[in-house]
């Protein structure tokens, strides 16, 4: 996860119809967006993600 880190480009904020949205990796082959409810959501549950990538990302479990 540290390459990723490393190697990202700034979020851009955008508009879809008519609601903000941020894009995350904007020029990468997947880029991620969503908008308020989903970035409530989650910063809601940031905790669990945080354990989620701990427990199942195969890079950081050397």
């Amino acid at each position: 996860m540290e390459d990723e880190k490393n190697n990202r480009d700034e979020p851009i904020i955008g508009e879809f119809k008519g609601n903000p949205v941020i894009t995350l990796n904007p020029n990468s082959r997947f880029p991620f967006s969503f908008g308020l409810a989903k970035a409530k959501l989650i910063l809601q549950y940031l905790p669990e993600i945080r354990r989620f990538i701990e427990d199942h990302d195969k890079s950081s479990q050397g």
